[in-house]
């Protein structure tokens, strides 16, 4: 199933064609594959080269291991989740290692280098759905994280599978057409609201 975007400017092939499902096909992520996705979020910008981030990774060939990440998460995440070869957490260290003082870009660097990751993903005709419903302190509980890190994020990562092996309204949802708001909404020029001469 394709969810092309249709996008006002043309934009590189692995942006256009990236999407969220939630159905995922039985099938393996390979080890070195996971390598490189992981390897593209290492490559990531972030203030100070603090590189904030950090992954807990789970996959179903350790079914213990990934039942204790999809208890992570919360219920109508599970319902769809437990089906996903991979199963990933992402947190953040709150401060900065050189003086120990707070660092507020800590989730926006999380983004980034998640970014990164689900752009190679793509390149590799695979597919990540970040979620934000999870239970952190459950994580916290379940992996002994320090209290120096948030528990930010989730995400599945997988190939395609098919959406009529989603439960209920979850297979519909897959099938809706993919949205955004316009340039004019977002990107601004001169004062606030006003779209760019670029964006209107």
């Amino acid at each position: 199933m394709s969810k092309q975007a249709e996008t006002r400017y043309p934009i590189h092939e692995l942006l256009a064609s990236r999407w969220s499902p939630r159905a995922f096909a039985d099938r393996t992520v390979a080890p070195e594959t996971l390598g490189a996705l992981f390897e593209a979020a290492r490559w990531a910008a972030s203030c100070f080269n603090e590189q904030p981030w950090r992954f807990i990774v789970a996959t179903r060939e350790q079914p213990n291991e990934f039942e204790r990440l999809l208890g992570c998460l919360v219920e109508p995440n599970q319902a769809w989740a437990k089906a996903a070869p991979v199963l990933v957490l992402g947190v953040v260290k709150k401060t900065f290692a050189h003086n120990g003082k707070p660092n507020a870009h800590a989730r926006h660097d999380l983004g980034l280098a998640t970014g990164g990751l689900t752009v190679q993903a793509s390149a590799l005709e695979l597919y990540v759905h970040a979620m934000a419903g999870i239970l952190p302190e459950e994580a916290r509980s379940r992996y002994q994280i320090p209290e120096d890190y948030d528990v930010v994020t989730a995400f599945a990562i997988g190939y395609l599978g098919d959406p009529d092996s989603l439960p209920g309204a979850a297979s519909q949802q897959e099938r809706a057409p993919r949205e955004r708001r316009t340039l004019a909404t977002q990107v601004f020029a001169d004062t606030w609201d006003a779209p760019a001469n670029f964006a209107g």
